[in-house]
């Protein structure tokens, strides 16, 4: 989902830096929310968590260039589920500028066109799953036709933002549409793999943690713990 180098060029990429301060702003009271409900150490410990996990999914996953982006497993619907969507953001922010400051310093001049890639699709994502999951459901719990429509919206949002960049950048050209065909063709393969992986993830929750109590590394509504 990197937009390539030179996609987004010279004053249109003003732009960027907007949408990144509105999603990031949005992020910031979902994060003011979460240590209101968890406290601040839960917070950090699932940020850090999240952090280490996205820089992962972007260097040591596997991912290819097609078109013009790059094809990643970003288990954002895992981050989503697991760690709950403020520290997901957080750790897609961080994972995302770390990757970009230690092995990929060519991404920083696109940091903002990215990071609003990933947090838009995120948010996105987190409103869809409350209409998708019934309250009151334990994540754990969820069916596989559930988490494959999580998927789709995620995997979606993150095509559909990186398409729009291009064609802002470089308009509606021949090559430039074969190119975002091509892309959005591939990247939606993700879909038929990450619900597989959300699943064993959500039955190693079932099998490993059997009790009611909250533990701070996860959301509440993992297992909608009691604390």
């Amino acid at each position: 989902m990197h937009i390539e180098a030179g996609v987004v060029q010279g004053a249109k990429i003003l732009l960027s830096y907007g949408t990144a301060i509105t999603v990031m702003g949005v992020g910031a009271k979902l994060t003011y929310d979460n240590i209101k409900e968890n406290g601040l150490f839960s917070l950090l410990l699932k940020a850090v968590f999240s952090t280490v996990l996205v820089f992962m999914f972007f260097e040591v996953f596997p991912h290819y260039p097609i078109g013009i982006s790059e094809v990643h497993l970003i288990l954002g619907t895992t981050l989503l589920l697991v760690f709950g969507v403020a520290p997901a953001m957080i750790g897609l922010s961080l994972g995302l500028l770390l990757q970009g400051i230690t092995v990929a310093q060519f991404d920083l001049p696109q940091y903002g066109i990215n990071v609003t890639t990933l947090l838009a699709s995120m948010l996105l994502l987190n409103y869809a799953t409350q209409n998708i999951i019934p309250k009151g459901t334990a994540y754990k719990d969820i069916s596989y036709v559930q988490m494959l429509k999580m998927s789709a919206i995620w995997e979606g949002a993150i095509v559909s933002w990186v398409a729009f960049w291009a064609f802002y950048g470089q308009g509606f050209g021949i090559e430039n549409m074969s190119a975002v065909f091509s892309f959005g063709s591939a990247y939606m393969l993700v879909v038929l793999l990450e619900p597989l992986i959300d699943m064993a993830v959500l039955a190693l929750v079932k099998a490993f943690y059997k009790n009611d109590s909250c533990h701070m590394l996860f959301d509440k509504r993992l297992t909608n713990c009691k604390a």
